[in-house]
């Protein structure tokens, strides 16, 4: 006979479920529910479990307090030491959301969250369409720099990672979970809700990265659909207002002192420098931003163009420059070995529809998505969008284990 589950672990796991839902409304409430699930789980005396990453996920952890010892400004660094909290994520879903079913609602949560929070940047949009109006600016020149939508979050950037995110998880959802249509008006509203704020928010990275992942679950799903992508987003460009396809056009022609593409060049050479200069150990965790004029390339004119000069703006730099090219590989090496794992996890799946392979896939995507949008940006570096990429892995690698504990 079964014996019933501890009071503190089922605390736990709701906890932990709570924790991950309301990261996309507040990381104060879904850091403090964060808490009392790891509290809850400790005392429940029940086994503690990570992903198998840990050697390069604790490599990461080392050479980034090995870097803050030798870098002459420890306590500058404390706070991405202090960043480390957001990993406690991995080990309570891992530890907790013991089922295939519980991890498909979280998915679903998000999704629907997720549609609301876009409702919400569309009323903003709105809001500054009219201020622009009210101003007598031109909308690019006044949206584009600094008055993007946000949601709940205090950045344009934060809010369009995490909606990337909860999009690429529901289209995985319904190109491959089973009974995905059960509703599926609700859920193909919130994808179109989703879709429409994520292009509203001119955030160029995140409009590539979506794509990117978009192409790879569509070539598993509906492989001809992928021909009909370039038409698709032809389309799209021939209908959109002016000032949507001033943003797409400025891709390749952007309006000076309004789009990053300047900025973004100097803080690139300038991470290159300071990888030239510190290459094994980088300048310390928050080195970049506390050092970031003294490394900027002599040919660069002054003033620089506008922007914000706290980061590199690209991970792969970012922390190869901060915490030395060993520590930046190894991020790499636990990026590609996430991607190395859910792959293989797919090629045992029979075929046709399953939860574990909507997971699959959908941790895939978002991985992708991360990767190429982290070319240009350190979204690892914020932490709504961390925890968010964390607890979807820690549900990937949670699709891949064959027993699973019923709710």
């Amino acid at each position: 006979m079964n014996q019933p589950e501890p009071l503190l672990l089922r605390a736990a796991r709701w906890l932990t479920f709570g924790s991950a839902v309301t990261i996309l409304l507040s990381i104060a409430v879904s850091q403090t529910l964060l808490a009392l699930a790891v509290v809850a789980l400790l005392l429940s005396g029940a086994k503690l479990r990570l992903p198998p990453i840990k050697l390069p996920l604790a490599l990461f952890m080392a050479g980034t307090v090995i870097s803050l010892a030798f870098s002459g400004e420890a306590a500058a660094g404390l706070p991405q030491i202090r960043k480390f909290y957001v990993f406690l994520m991995l080990l309570v879903v891992f530890s907790t959301l013991r089922s295939v079913e519980l991890i498909r609602a979280l998915v679903l949560s998000w999704a629907a969250v997720g549609g609301l929070i876009a409702i919400r940047g569309l009323v903003q949009f709105a809001a500054r369409v009219q201020e622009a109006h009210r101003l007598g600016r031109n909308f690019y020149d006044y949206y584009a720099p600094a008055e993007r939508i946000s949601g709940f979050m205090s950045h344009w950037m934060t809010f369009s990672g995490q909606e990337m995110f909860v999009l690429l998880l529901l289209l995985s959802f319904l190109f491959f979970a089973p009974n995905a249509f059960r509703r599926g008006w609700i859920w193909i509203l919130c994808g179109g809700l989703l879709s429409l704020a994520l292009l509203l928010g001119f955030t160029r990275s995140i409009w590539l990265a979506t794509a990117a992942s978009g192409v790879y679950l569509l070539w598993f799903a509906r492989r001809w659909w992928v021909a009909l992508a370039p038409v698709a987003a032809a389309l799209l460009f021939l209908v959109s207002p002016a000032s949507l396809r001033e943003r797409f056009e400025s891709l390749i022609r952007p309006k000076q002192g309004v789009d990053s593409n300047e900025f973004r060049i100097v803080t690139w050479r300038t991470g290159v420098h300071m990888i030239q200069e510190h290459p094994v150990l980088g300048l310390g965790p928050e080195g970049v931003k506390l050092h970031f004029m003294e490394y900027v390339p002599a040919d660069i004119p002054r003033p620089l163009p506008s922007g914000w000069y706290g980061h590199l703006h690209n991970i792969y730099l970012h922390y190869a420059a901060e915490r030395g090219i060993p520590t930046a590989l190894i991020l790499l090496w636990l990026l590609l070995q996430i991607l190395f794992d859910f792959v293989r996890g797919l090629r045992g799946l029979p075929p046709g529809r399953s939860d574990r392979k909507f997971l699959l896939h959908g941790g895939i995507a978002v991985v992708v998505g991360t990767m190429v949008a982290g070319f240009f940006e350190l979204n690892l570096g914020d932490s709504e969008v961390l925890t968010m990429f964390l607890v979807t892995v820690a549900c990937g690698y949670l699709s891949l284990e064959k027993e699973v504990v019923p709710v």
